[in-house]
């Protein structure tokens, strides 16, 4: 049986001058997420969020499991990842667009090199789920390096 999760958004009033929130439903760990076309087309408040920032989040936990489990797989264990995605959303001819992902990763893993690391990172970019779901739509680069 698949495993599901929920989540919800609202808005209010028309693209440029409404608002909304998102919130997780399964979990409840984060609600009242505020969003606005401003914040996501442009540098706004600190308060506010994305989907394509909600995407980066998830992308980057994924990655960042997909990653431990194919070194601890490996026999070399990660002490410590640390996942930074970004994702970059574009206006194109085919209109707005979440174009890329980069992920820049670090990690502290004892007994592996870094051609290794950045193997197992490219790795973990296409056999991570979040990863597969945009695939073929998103452009997801890795930077890896041990620390």
């Amino acid at each position: 049986m698949a495993t599901q999760r929920t989540a919800t958004a609202q808005w209010s009033g028309g693209l440029a001058s409404g608002s909304g929130e998102v919130a997780l439903g399964t979990s409840k760990a984060a609600s009242g997420l505020g969003l606005t076309w401003k914040a996501r087309t442009e540098d706004g408040p600190g308060n506010l969020t994305s989907p394509e920032e909600l995407i980066a989040a998830a992308l980057a936990g994924c990655f960042c499991m997909a990653l431990s489990a194919g070194l601890e797989k490996a026999g070399t264990a990660p002490d410590r990842l640390e996942v930074q995605a970004t994702s970059n959303f574009e206006k194109t001819d085919a209109g707005f667009r979440l174009t890329t992902m980069d992920l820049r990763v670090r990690g502290t893993v004892p007994g592996i090199d870094e051609q290794a690391f950045r193997k197992a990172a490219d790795g973990a970019a296409t056999g991570c789920p979040v990863s597969n779901a945009l695939k073929g739509n998103v452009d997801i680069r890795v930077d890896a390096a041990l620390e």
